[in-house]
């Protein structure tokens, strides 16, 4: 028995960070486990539900929201290790060993730093890529990308059509725009320390001024 912990979500503009552990002997994993981001959607749900119905199988997902990124007082990397430690302690226990996706230019750091956060006496490993050559890792990140594309499904419902989230995506810059035209400010889920709401931003206040 074992655990594997990933993220989703760490670099768009709208929305969720999502951590995930899951907790298993890698035997019972099903079939097909993979880095999500090589999975299609459908696949990746399918897969969701059978580690959810397994008995054998435990998960966890920890949230941290738009706002708490945007918290001065921290930075996503301390972020991520703190929803790391609870996801882990949520399904972990005493001795268990487990392998975390990390998310610092420093693997081994990044791993201490979980260690610390942890309630749970866990060995953990930190890997770069660990999601592509662990099947727990890899079954973390399915978790963490349907909890995050379920939470972006959620807000469209809302708000209307909002692409990825990703500062790549033009829906997504398209929406930010048209939103704060309509509102005269950012939506409560878009992270307004990130480039792309300060240059939204910006770009509707020369609009403004240019009116006058």
């Amino acid at each position: 028995m074992r655990f594997g912990v990933d993220e989703a979500g760490r670099g768009p503009v709208l929305g969720s960070l999502f951590v995930a552990c899951v907790r298993a002997d890698p035997a019972d994993l099903p079939a097909g486990i993979d880095d999500s981001k090589r999975l299609s959607p459908a696949r990746r749900e399918a897969l969701v539900d059978d580690l959810h119905g397994d008995d054998r199988v435990s998960t966890a997902v920890v949230e941290v929201t738009a706002s708490e990124i945007d918290d001065p007082e921290t930075d996503i990397n301390a972020l991520t290790i703190t929803a790391a430690a609870e996801a882990i302690d949520d399904v972990a226990e005493d001795g268990l060993t487990g392998i975390v996706d990390a998310c610092d230019t420093d693997a081994a750091r990044f791993g201490r730093r979980v260690v610390v956060a942890t309630e749970t006496d866990v060995e953990v490993t930190a890997e770069h890529g660990a999601d592509e050559n662990h099947d727990l890792v890899g079954a973390a990140s399915i978790v963490a990308k349907v909890a995050r594309d379920s939470h972006i499904e959620r807000l469209a419902d809302e708000h209307g059509p909002l692409g990825s989230g990703y500062p790549s995506d033009p829906n997504t810059r398209e929406f930010l725009r048209e939103y704060v035209r309509e509102h005269g400010e950012l939506p409560p889920f878009a992270r307004a320390s990130w480039k792309t709401s300060r240059d939204v931003l910006d770009a509707a206040a020369q609009s403004t001024l240019s009116n006058f």
